[in-house]
């Protein structure tokens, strides 16, 4: 089960409950909308998103954070170090997007008996090449959830997996059309399934 943290299907909550591995992100924030199961916590490692979760207390203190026995960072350090001299001349903006903090939370899992998992390049690239099919137009990077789609799907090929609480809405940065034409072709190919009815519980914008 994977759960962003837009809205969440009031369906899904059950199923939360009895998955056999259960993936947020970031802050959780999808939490009280649908019950407290956590098992892993994807983060970005990277900009000013990673600063502020490990700069947090209350992040690092919080139930979901607590209950996860892994944290995920998504954005493999060498990947985000070779886009740093791109965006600098496409994004000055972004001057501290590739700052990467993946040490840092390697040093949390390891003070609170946490296994960290770095996903691979290969993934991020896989997603890139996936998109292009589905018109992307211009992006950064690919979201936090999209990444993790694609590595559960490698890592679980023949396994029900089911994500609630995406609303491919969100930074401009990431693709989200795209994305949720990418996650709709695998939903057409039996790969995905998305947890949905006519009730929504709302969370908030993400994933």
């Amino acid at each position: 089960m994977i759960v962003g943290n837009g809205e969440i299907a009031e369906a899904a909550a059950k199923e939360i409950a009895i998955a056999d591995l259960v993936v947020r992100f970031n802050d959780c924030r999808s939490v009280a909308a649908s019950g407290s199961r956590t098992d892993i916590v994807a983060v970005c490692n990277t900009g000013r998103p990673a600063r502020a979760m490990l700069g947090s207390a209350e992040w690092r203190n919080s139930p979901p954070i607590a209950a996860a026995s892994e944290i995920w960072s998504v954005r493999d350090p060498r990947k985000f170090a070779a886009l740093r001299a791109p965006l600098a001349l496409s994004h000055p903006e972004l001057n501290d997007f590739c700052d990467d903090y993946t040490d840092q939370f390697t040093a949390f899992c390891n003070a609170t008996r946490k296994r960290h998992v770095v996903i691979d390049q290969s993934v991020h690239e896989s997603v890139d090449e996936a998109l292009a099919a589905h018109e992307p137009g211009a992006y950064i990077v690919p979201s936090s959830g999209m990444v993790v789609i694609a590595d559960l799907l490698l890592r679980y090929p023949d396994d029900d997996i089911a994500i609630t609480g995406f609303s491919h809405t969100g930074w401009d940065g990431h693709p989200f059309a795209a994305e949720k034409r990418l996650v709709d072709f695998y939903i057409s190919l039996g790969r995905l399934r998305r947890i949905a009815d006519q009730i929504f519980i709302p969370s908030s914008q993400g994933a």
